[in-house]
């Protein structure tokens, strides 16, 4: 068993096919990625009724004497959220806007907004080891979230626009034909791929290049463009059998399970850009389960950046050294 697992490793270090790929979910999950996903999650999930009311309040008061209009609006928002969707379009019917609903909607969109920033940057900071005192102080980093708040929040809605473009393209295709329709769909994953990469460059204390995050942005747009497409599929066989245990509840677990879905493409895409970027591999197939192995040379680095990034003071310093490992 030994000797087989010995042969493994060996195959899997000298090509990058295996090499790679195992190298970016031993980093996904030593850097705790699923957790990493679920707080963007937590805090995405919070922000998004409070920004749907938001979004519904607004057009009360600004398109009250135009509800046809506003319920073409309404649709095509919820376009973007496959099943989940038109179920909360069934169940927002005849929502109309307050003052004070409109109040708790931008208190609930700011908080979980920022959260959601927050957030991310933690995990990408996470993910690219970058130190405690290289990252921004509490205060100077609820600004940059504010600010990512609303730059990455205007790509959203010109990503949303675009699909938009391409659904009315596809009512109409059979007058437009085919090319109008490829040129939506072009149109809207060039979007996609712009804001992934900008959110990959920004999210993190680094200086990125754009050459370092563009593989990320590229595999998160493709990723998104799956989830638009297959998503619904999985949504509405999780939300057929969800409704029939937990009734309205399965809406909210439905919501949950398709924001954790992004938000897990969003930090296994920057894995896959520090990885490469660094070129982090290969691994030892056993450094996970055991200290009875013989490190590699991207494992070293990996795990010296994992203690420097730990690091409170600038004037802290972090030295790390390798023992022998037990013979076997």
């Amino acid at each position: 068993m030994v000797a087989l697992v010995a042969r493994v490793d060996r195959y899997q270090r000298r090509r990058s096919w295996l090499g790679f790929p195992l190298a970016v979910i031993y980093k996904f999950f030593d850097d705790r990625g699923p957790y990493l996903a679920a707080m963007v999650t937590y805090y995405g999930f919070v922000s998004l009724f409070p920004l749907l009311l938001l979004f519904l309040g607004a057009l009360g008061f600004f398109l009250e004497a135009n509800p046809g209009l506003r319920e073409q609006l309404v649709h095509s928002a919820l376009a973007g959220l496959p099943v989940i969707g038109p179920q909360l379009q069934r169940n927002i019917t005849g929502f109309s806007g307050s003052g004070t609903r409109l109040a708790f909607s931008i208190l609930g969109a700011l908080y979980g907004g920022l959260g959601a920033m927050q957030a991310a940057q933690a995990g990408f900071n996470q993910i690219y080891g970058v130190p405690r005192n290289e990252q921004p102080n509490p205060a100077l980093s609820r600004l940059r979230s504010l600010g990512l708040l609303l730059v990455l929040g205007g790509a959203v809605l010109l990503s949303t626009a675009a699909a938009t473009l391409v659904a009315a393209a596809d009512a109409i295709a059979g007058e437009l034909g085919f090319g109008v329709r490829l040129l939506g769909y072009l149109l809207s994953f060039a979007i996609n791929v712009g804001l992934f990469t900008a959110a990959m460059q920004l999210l993190t204390a680094r200086n990125l290049h754009i050459r370092q995050v563009i593989t990320g942005g590229l595999i998160a747009a493709a990723f998104w463009a799956v989830l638009q497409a297959e998503g619904a599929r999985f949504l509405a066989h999780w939300l057929r059998h969800a409704s029939a245990l937990y009734g309205t509840f399965g809406l909210v677990l439905a919501a949950l399970v398709w924001i954790y879905l992004q938000a897990l493409v969003l930090m296994l895409s920057a894995e896959i850009n520090m990885v490469a970027s660094h070129r982090l591999w290969p691994r030892a197939l056993l450094t996970p389960f055991t200290d009875d192995v013989e490190l590699t040379e991207a494992d070293r680095r990996l795990y010296t950046m994992y203690a420097a990034a730990h690091r409170f003071k600038g004037f802290e310093t972090v030295r790390v050294s390798f023992s022998r490992p037990p013979r076997r």
